[in-house]
């Protein structure tokens, strides 16, 4: 299994050769246990979960780190637990639950390692001894900031000018610092915070430390894949960047940076104040979004319909077609045991994660070889658990959801193959059976369902 990934450090498409054959090494962000999981969170939990998969698949199950933190300390944390009249420490308990239980829901493996925040501390003093030593980061009015100009490549996983990085940074504009993006790495704690004995005196850390220690501590200081949301690019994933490369003097901290793309809601931008703000807890247990709760695999197929770097439009038709697809799958496979995934399936995985193209693949596996389509959902990590008996969507009126199911099949086979006179001719007659394709110019192809 032969894996090409997209690598957001380089802006290409590249084969993946891990540091360690018998070692992968994956980090990627995870919540600050502070509230409910957001279903664009949901996204990359799934994404970063389906690459575990993929490569436990690669190189064995023993032989892939995937460590996935959790933010226990922070600024968020403090200011809800004082809302509640609740201990801080009763609250990131109770959200980190929460948070398992959702995963679960999803359909998500537990990760190798799941580290806390708050039990890194020594490991983040370490780091910011070193930067202060080596001229990287200065105190100044009981802070530790980085001080971003000693860095000269300052800003090449996000490519943004100056000015926008200004203007994106996000940080604290106060008169102890020395440049408008430098950014804290530990600050003074009040005598009600959370807080900790360093050098600098009692305090806390910064967010983007935090990232920096963990990934250290479990996977070294060159690992080989990072992820998170496109939305960590700039000002976190950058940060990181810099804290850990001056720390320890390599030209990267990561070889590959993945990033799955912005999640919207039936065509607007998730939004409390839109009241479309919908969490992973809400949508696996009550009637919030469509007058219903969601079978977990109906989520995890509806959101694996598009290519994980493209945008996504999570909506109430796209649960109910994944859910009809999961019960036409189930009732194909009753009885039937599970075989390896097809190869087709497993090439369409091994191409950055290429999830369109596999679950095409796997509607053409339904009359032919039902087994396979089991495996393939088990790579997928795509269960049955929670379906009704039968879908409650209704079918659309004049379209046989098989059929465009294997058009989409049969488009992805000639656009492989060149043949683009066949392929505009699919995609014309898939949007007659409501279905909008577009082919994206990184080389992959989306398609929703449209009324």
């Amino acid at each position: 299994m032969s894996l090409r990934l997209y690598n957001t450090l380089t802006r290409r498409k590249q084969d993946f050769s891990p540091i360690d054959a018998k070692d992968v090494r994956v980090y990627a962000c995870g919540p600050t246990v502070y509230d409910h999981l957001h279903i664009g969170n949901g996204r990359m939990l799934i994404v970063f979960d389906l690459l575990f998969r993929v490569l436990r698949r690669a190189y064995g199950a023993g032989h892939v780190r995937y460590v996935r933190n959790i933010t226990d300390v922070d600024d968020k944390i403090n200011a809800r637990a004082a809302e509640r009249g609740i201990p801080i420490g009763v609250l990131t308990e109770e959200m980190t639950a929460i948070f398992h239980a959702d995963a679960a829901g999803l359909g998500c493996l537990p990760p190798t390692v799941e580290p806390r925040a708050t039990g890194h501390m020594a490991e983040m003093i370490e780091i910011i001894g070193r930067l202060i030593a080596n001229g990287s980061a200065y105190q100044a009015d009981g802070h530790v900031l980085f001080d971003v100009p000693s860095m000269p490549d300052y800003g090449r996983l996000s490519r943004r000018p100056l000015d926008e990085m200004i203007a994106g940074a996000r940080v604290e504009v106060a008169p102890y610092k020395r440049g408008p993006m430098d950014f804290v790495l530990w600050k003074p704690a009040a005598g009600d915070e959370p807080g900790w004995d360093s050098p600098w005196g009692r305090g806390r850390p910064g967010w983007h430390i935090e990232c920096s220690a963990m990934s250290w501590r479990h996977l070294g200081e060159v690992f080989d894949i990072h992820g998170g949301g496109i939305d960590l690019v700039f000002p976190h994933h950058e940060n990181e960047i810099a804290q850990t490369r001056c720390a320890f003097g390599h030209q990267v901290m990561a070889n590959v940076w993945m990033h799955n793309g912005h999640l919207q809601v039936e065509g607007e931008k998730m939004s409390k104040s839109l009241g479309n703000f919908v969490t992973i807890h809400e949508l696996l247990t009550s009637d919030k979004f469509g007058g219903r709760s969601w079978p977990g695999g109906a989520l995890r197929l509806a959101m694996l319909r598009a290519h994980y770097r493209q945008p996504i439009d999570f909506t109430v038709r796209a649960l109910e077609e994944a859910e009809r697809t999961l019960v036409e799958w189930r009732r194909a496979t009753d009885g039937v045991e599970p075989e390896a995934p097809a190869e087709d399936v497993v090439a369409a995985l091994a191409d950055d994660l290429n999830t369109p193209r596999a679950i095409a693949e796997l509607h053409a596996l339904k009359a032919k070889r039902p087994g396979a389509l089991l495996g393939g959902l088990g790579l997928l990590g795509v269960s049955f658990d929670g379906l009704p008996a039968e879908s409650g969507a209704q079918p659309r009126e004049g379209a046989d959801f098989a059929a465009f199911m294997g058009l989409i099949a049969e488009r992805e086979a000639a656009r492989r193959q060149k043949n683009w006179a066949e392929s505009d001719r699919l995609r014309d007659a898939l949007a007659g059976l409501g279905v909008a394709v577009k082919d994206n110019k990184d080389g992959t192809t989306s398609w929703e369902f449209r009324p």
